[in-house]
């Protein structure tokens, strides 16, 4: 781990022992964790921040620790940003599968903020060609992050806004671990692909029949087995394969930081 401490461009570096917070890291070897450690930066990024938009060269890789959580957006033609797929510890943002610096098709960025690794991914090339072990983690977290894309494709096809938006703040609680959302209501219909009436309807239904209540900026669930019972069931249908793929690397709500 690098041990540096400095500010650059708003990011602080902090020091840090070992690879912790990470679900996907702690499933490799502990050598081939030391050898990523000496390449990583442990940085911290805010709400908002944006790794890349699209269009943009990938240099890094990002993987999200503890109650960190990155999202992918595909940016519409009016300019909506609507989701594909949640990151949390479970897994990375950034080329950690292809190699050189490929540009981005979508939007990716800090949903919760926290504590994040960074490499650059010549670094992250230069670990995976010792490694099989390495680069067979990866690809099988390729495939779990394609099938969670193509859940989200058959969901927003399929299910009601409201079970959209019930599936969506259970997998928030699952990765941050918490029973409170940072998200306006503007924010959570443009994630849904749906205007800022639609989604008022359903928070005032969902806090009507007491699975949530709303501050300024935020969604609080008072409810999670009523949330679970109004959600679809694409987080579990995710959740198991990443379990046959991945055992043990998908979040739960009793997964613990």
């Amino acid at each position: 781990m690098r041990t540096s401490v400095h500010m650059e461009k708003g990011l602080e570096y902090m020091v840090r022992g070992g690879l912790n917070g990470s679900n996907l890291l702690a499933a490799l070897r502990i050598d081939d964790q030391a050898r990523l450690a000496e390449h990583m930066d442990d940085v911290s990024y805010g709400l908002g921040h944006v790794f890349y938009e699209p269009g943009m060269n990938v240099k890094y890789a990002y993987f999200p620790r503890y109650d960190a959580v990155s999202s992918f957006h595909v940016i519409m033609a009016d300019g909506a940003a609507v989701e594909t797929a949640m990151v949390g510890r479970e897994g990375a943002v950034g080329g950690i599968v292809s190699n050189g610096r490929l540009p981005a098709y979508a939007r990716s960025c800090v949903m919760h903020g926290g504590q994040f690794y960074r490499i650059t991914l010549s670094d992250l090339d230069y670990v995976k060609k010792d490694s099989a072990q390495m680069r067979y983690l990866f690809a099988r977290y390729a495939d779990c992050l394609v099938a969670q894309i193509f859940q989200s494709v058959a969901c927003n096809a399929s299910h009601t806004i409201e079970r959209r938006a019930a599936k969506w703040l259970t997998a928030a609680m699952d990765r941050t671990g918490k029973d409170e959302v940072s998200m306006t209501q503007d924010q959570l219909g443009s994630l849904l692909g749906v205007g800022r009436t639609y989604v008022s309807r359903i928070i005032k239904r969902m806090k009507d029949n007491g699975t949530i209540m709303t501050r300024r900026g935020g969604i609080m669930i008072k409810r999670r087995d009523q949330l679970d019972h109004m959600s679809c069931d694409c987080n579990r249908l995710v959740a198991d394969h990443f379990a046959t793929v991945l055992k043990g690397i998908y979040p739960d709500a009793t997964d613990g930081h």
